[in-house]
């Protein structure tokens, strides 16, 4: 298929949901992200792969990675684009800050407005919320149609797309107009390494605001030498918004209490490799309906 699509990938850097402790959530209810490491939340990269595998296809197609976060999760895009993608944006102002997907859908479909695309590529959820509702309000607040539970596109034409979707029960191949937003599952294809070559290109790729930060510094005056390494910086005012829509004015959703709930066993047992010990465990677990 030779239709030319802009691709964008909204992708988010998440706490490491792996090292929760005691501080990991704040007094009013949200994240606490300075206590925890920061990743690429994981289905994002399979929509990353989902995005690049899309662009392979169709010539002369952009991937770009729209991000909403600290300034610190330019590191996503940074990453995003060692692997493949073209440039990114980030969405990063205190006013953003505490939003539930409400606010965050608000603001990142503000922000697609202006940027324009034809495919909107998403993870089907982020590990740090687990709700799978940011790319479905999108596609809601754009107006745009919506495939969820995508693991491959397996066809482009002139002015839809073919998915095949991964369902509890079995898959289902659709098609949608475009353009579309699709958010795609884990088991979609596992993100491609970074690659060498472009990260020896691209290591300097900055914001303005890091440029500025460091602007001494090499990276930032190979930055502001060269127009390929600038990240897009947004703020609210860069994407026409209400404010009242965004951060935690913006956000219903309200975290009351917040508890660390730790997993113990109550007692163990010993067993011998020995045909009686497993068959005395079989008839434990039997008579218990742990199993049949």
């Amino acid at each position: 298929m030779n239709k030319a699509l802009k691709i964008v990938v909204l992708a988010k850097q998440v706490p490491d949901t792996r090292n929760v402790g005691k501080d990991a959530m704040t007094a009013e209810g949200t994240v606490n992200r300075a206590a925890l490491p920061a990743i690429f939340n994981p289905e994002d990269l399979n929509a990353l792969e989902l995005a690049l595998r899309l662009k392979d296809e169709c010539v002369g197609s952009t991937v770009h990675i729209l991000s909403m976060g600290p300034m610190r999760a330019a590191d996503i895009i940074r990453d995003a684009i060692f692997r493949g993608a073209d440039g990114g944006y980030l969405l990063t102002d205190r006013k953003f800050a505490g939003a539930d997907t409400l606010a965050t859908s608000y603001a990142l479909s503000c922000a697609l407005r202006q940027i324009g695309a034809d495919v909107i590529v998403a993870g089907r959820q982020a590990i740090d919320g687990d709700t799978a509702q940011v790319g479905p309000q999108v596609a809601e607040k754009l107006g745009l149609p919506q495939v969820t539970y995508a693991e491959q596109v397996v066809q482009v034409k002139e002015s839809s797309i073919v998915v095949r979707r991964r369902l509890e029960r079995g898959v289902e191949v659709v098609e949608s107009p475009l353009p579309a937003v699709i958010t795609v599952n884990s088991s979609a294809a596992e993100v491609r390494p970074q690659n060498a070559l472009r990260m020896m290109k691209y290591k300097y790729a900055m914001t303005s605001s890091e440029i500025a930060a460091d602007v001494e510094s090499l990276s930032a005056k190979m930055a502001q030498k060269h127009d390929y390494l600038k990240i897009v910086e947004l703020t609210a005012v860069d994407i026409e918004c209400d404010e009242q829509q965004l951060g935690l004015l913006g956000s219903p959703t309200k975290v009351k209490k917040i508890e660390n709930v730790v997993f113990q066993s109550k007692e163990a047992k010993r067993l011998e490799a020995s045909d009686e010990d497993i068959n005395g465990l079989m008839v434990e677990l039997i008579a218990s309906h742990t199993l049949g």
